[in-house]
């Protein structure tokens, strides 16, 4: 069993993340799914980065961090999207996490840190024709962790779909996301 930190996307804490929770506290695991906006939800990915923006991106990280204070250190870290900022953040920078998932997006190691921290295990997942994650520089990103680390792993599902593992979005896309999460699970087995 893990205790997991799983943090939202830009469109809010939907059905379809908290729904994910679900599925990996039905397997067995402790989840946390703390709300970086303050209980708001958007409809549209655009509506939902113009608040990230106006908020600022490292105030996203920061309310992060402070929701996993009193929490234990040996914690998995979980992020779509733009929950990917804090769980990097913390995954790179407070002490004992067991792993860190990424979804959907990926941030150069450098925005945290000299290095990524040894033997820590992680994994990225995203469609390979993403634009966000193609056209943003995140598959770089990724590709740079998985050659500095061994302990990182880059899963690329076909498609161009953003966050295609929301079930409640138009962009969920059924079978990628049952092979997701399945490796997901398996990830959380070992922790």
């Amino acid at each position: 069993m893990a205790e997991v930190v799983l943090f939202h996307h830009a469109l809010g804490l939907t059905r379809g993340v908290i729904a994910f929770a679900g599925d990996l506290r039905a397997a067995g695991h402790v989840v946390h799914t703390p709300d970086l906006v303050a209980g708001r939800t958007f409809d549209t990915l655009e509506q939902g980065v113009q608040h990230a923006q106006e908020t600022g991106f490292g105030e996203i990280i920061q309310r992060g961090a402070r929701a996993v204070d009193g929490l234990a250190a040996d914690l998995v870290y979980v992020g779509f999207s733009l929950g990917v900022l804090p769980a990097q953040y913390l995954a790179q920078t407070r002490a004992g996490a067991r792993g860190a998932i990424f979804l959907h997006a990926c941030l150069p190691r450098s925005e945290f840190g000299s290095a990524w921290p040894k033997g820590l295990r992680a994994e990225i997942h995203a469609m390979d024709a993403d634009p966000f994650f193609v056209g943003d520089g995140d598959i770089e990103a990724a590709k740079a962790l998985v050659a500095e680390s061994a302990d990182v792993r880059l899963f690329l599902y076909p498609g161009d779909a953003h966050l295609f593992s929301d079930r409640s979005l138009a962009a969920f896309d059924p079978a990628a996301a049952a092979v997701l999460e399945r490796r997901v699970l398996d990830f959380l087995a070992d922790r």
